[in-house]
């Protein structure tokens, strides 16, 4: 694997790589929370919350695999020119240990909390079902060439689709109930300036190295930002232009005595 050519493009991709990895990190303890706050899961979409595990886990096996596995290192070397540097950072890996443990325990709180008349559908369901099978499928072509390569990137193919399809149950679901009510925004802002600084992160790379192998080496990389940050701002436009909060009872009251009497309100 290649070195880096400049010091403040390392300092700089390295510091945007754990921004990166703080946002998207930090960006699952506010669903959480307020699932928690709540004791209910009514508003956060189950579809989602399967589909989002199940690439939180491909997107782990293919980023452990290629940071830590000298043969798949190897690999990719002989495919992509063994002077390009490994796309895989560790921020990305310790992004994806930390995605995996969180996304299951939300699973654990879909399980434990009311969920309303909210199911799992047999769309999701048969999905979920066939990735496992024709990921298996895939493993046992691999092992006797020992592509392993090869296998990692239709995992990480996997886990692109699968970023691409888990924000549109979310997003029809808001729809079909005119409310964000229970989605949290804490959530949408922080991946939002994660993608961004992972999109940022792989620019810097590529001005060191004045290549974008880098780029098209690991797509999905970039995918997962693009896809996340369009679906980020669809989110936000519901949250705040779409469909906002709903004022209190409080909240009215509040604001009619300081219209009525702003002095005594006061």
């Amino acid at each position: 694997m290649a070195s880096w050519n400049s010091i403040p493009c390392r300092v700089a991709y390295e510091f945007l790589g754990w921004s990166a990895f703080v946002c998207w990190s930090v960006s699952f303890y506010p669903q959480i929370y307020l699932n928690y706050k709540r004791k209910s899961v009514v508003g956060l979409n189950i579809d989602y919350a399967l589909l989002n595990t199940v690439k939180q886990i491909y997107y782990l096996i293919y980023n452990a695999s290629l940071y830590f596995s000298p043969t798949v290192q190897k690999q990719y070397g002989n495919k992509y020119g063994h002077k390009q540097m490994n796309p895989v950072a560790l921020n990305d890996v310790a992004f994806s240990v930390h995605a995996v443990l969180l996304t299951v325990f939300t699973l654990y709180q879909i399980g434990i909390y009311d969920r309303g008349n909210q199911k799992l559908s047999k769309t999701t369901a048969g999905l979920t079902t066939l990735v496992i099978l024709a990921s298996l499928v895939c493993v046992f072509i691999a092992m006797p060439s020992r592509g392993w390569l090869w296998l990692i990137s239709i995992f990480n193919v996997v886990q692109v689709a699968l970023t691409i399809i888990k924000y549109i149950p979310q997003a029809v679901f808001n729809f079909m109930r005119k409310s964000t009510e229970g989605w949290s925004i804490g959530l949408v802002l922080l991946d939002f300036f994660g993608g961004v600084a992972n999109f940022l992160q792989m620019i810097m790379q590529s001005i060191d190295q004045g290549s974008s192998k880098n780029i098209y080496g690991n797509i999905g990389k970039l995918l997962v930002a693009v896809v996340s940050i369009i679906f980020d701002i669809i989110f936000i436009c519901q949250h705040y232009c779409l469909y906002p909060p709903k004022k209190s009872e409080a909240d009215k009251s509040l604001e009619q005595q300081l219209s009525e009497n702003p002095v005594n309100a006061v």
